[in-house]
């Protein structure tokens, strides 16, 4: 009998879900892959217990009453398809969901110490992936969430029953700072309700914070007082630690009304630093950076729907930018609906995220958008702003084409019918057509 068969049953790594307490426990959802033969309830509960009391052979410190409160449980092991009675010859590998339930006081209200659990050493495990966290009540009450969220940034906005529009400034970087004040001034009063500053650039040598806020929020103050409606810049303050922080605090003395930062590159805990100081009550703008490198293996890592959903919708995100599947992203659209569920779906006092699909989206995708996310949504857009034909007016006539879009969409006009009265949406058909679906699959 092995050492962990000798415990009481209330310490061994293992037990019925019925039998978890729901509050006391994150539970995790896992993928695993393992060759036939290889004892696969053994590896789940060895690993439950690396990731939690002990290691891969009790020592003496690790104590019957220590394991019945802190180690980790699994709860399920299922394997799919689901053989009963003879495995099938031909078969090499076997594919299983499994789900351990991991005290949260081990780690606490926080997210560092969480991954490190959950994810920790069982991502060098091979064939695993992190499908999803379920998170207790009592545990989400550790996390304030976003100050704004979805409907806060409407209101910010004054805007009611449509989608946002959102411009990312290009080129992405290499510009002086008059050069983006400009591109700035143009999307904006064409029509688009925020401007956004390319991820790749923050506070480089030729482009300072403090030299392009004052400019670019004198190009919003122009561009609103000629269209009448009120723009965010959600300027890029991602840096390092505490650089990040003394961004923020340049960029609000300098007149921001917006922030904006790469999350993944500067970490879950950083962002939370930023969003839950009191003294910073603008929206903040989230960037899924680097998400692909976590996320997009079929086989390991996260699920999108935790590292671009959850996760940073409890770091405290007002508006996050994530692939859609209509342009340029390689992106399943299942995996498209379920991050944006996980930003805007009801999570006890966790306010909605705002989604912000982006990535080769034109005017001709804005009722595919609609269709799959509804009307509280921001749609992003960078070259299909700024690559609109110049002898036709160029970035602005670029904004007013989707806002012409977002209009049609919400009136329930095909796109077609709409351009025959709106010239500058017809351009934009005529350049990028109605609608290439890109990857979706």
């Amino acid at each position: 009998m092995s050492p962990e068969r000798k415990l009481p049953i209330e310490s061994q790594p293992n037990a019925l879900p019925d039998e978890i307490d729901p509050e006391k426990y994150v539970i995790a959802t896992y993928y695993f892959g393992a060759p036939i033969g290889l004892p696969i309830k053994d590896i789940c509960e060895m690993a439950a217990v690396e990731q939690s009391t002990g290691t891969w052979v009790l020592v003496p410190g690790e104590t019957p009453q220590m394991r019945k409160k802190y180690v980790a449980k699994v709860i399920g092991i299922y394997e799919g398809p689901y053989p009963e009675y003879s495995q099938p010859k031909d078969v090499t590998h076997r594919h299983y969901i499994v789900q351990v339930a991991f005290p949260w006081v081990n780690f606490g209200q926080q997210i560092p110490m969480l991954l490190s659990t959950v994810v920790g050493n069982i991502s060098m495990g091979g064939r695993v992936k992190v499908l999803d966290l379920r998170f207790p009540k009592s545990w989400l009450k550790g996390f304030q969430g976003p100050k704004f969220g979805t409907q806060g940034v409407f209101k910010v906005l004054g805007v009611k029953g449509r989608p946002l529009l959102n411009n990312m400034i290009k080129p992405c970087t290499g510009y002086p700072p008059e050069v983006g004040a400009k591109l700035l001034y143009e999307a904006a009063r064409g029509g688009a309700d925020i401007i956004k500053d390319d991820e790749l650039i923050a506070d480089p040598v030729f482009n300072r914070i403090t030299d392009r806020l004052p400019l670019y929020m004198d190009a919003i103050d122009k561009a609103n007082s000629e269209k009448g409606e009120k723009t965010l810049y959600t300027i890029n303050i991602t840096d390092r630690i505490p650089k990040l922080m003394e961004n923020a605090e340049a960029a609000l003395e300098h007149g921001a009304n917006a922030l904006m930062i790469n999350y993944l590159a500067v970490g879950y805990s950083a962002v939370r630093q930023v969003t839950d100081d009191p003294s910073i009550n603008v929206p903040v703008l989230g960037h899924m950076d680097i998400a692909g490198a976590m996320s997009y293996s079929p086989i390991s890592g996260l699920s999108t729907q935790l590292v671009i959903g959850k996760l940073p919708r409890l770091a405290g995100v007002d508006i996050e930018v994530f692939p859609a599947p209509y342009g340029k992203a390689p992106l399943l659209k299942q995996r498209y609906i379920e991050m944006a569920r996980s930003m805007n779906y009801p999570l006890h006092h966790i306010k909605p995220t705002m989604p912000m699909p982006s990535g080769g989206i034109t005017p001709g995708h804005v009722p595919m958008v609609v269709e799959d996310l509804g009307l509280e949504i921001m749609i992003g857009t960078g070259g299909g702003i700024h690559a609109f034909p110049a002898e036709h007016g160029g970035p602005s006539a670029g904004a007013r084409a989707f806002r012409q879009a977002i209009d049609a969409t919400v009136k329930g006009i095909s796109l077609k019918d709409y351009a025959e009265d709106h010239p500058e949406l017809k351009v934009a058909l005529d350049k990028w057509g109605t609608g290439k679906t890109g990857f979706e699959m």
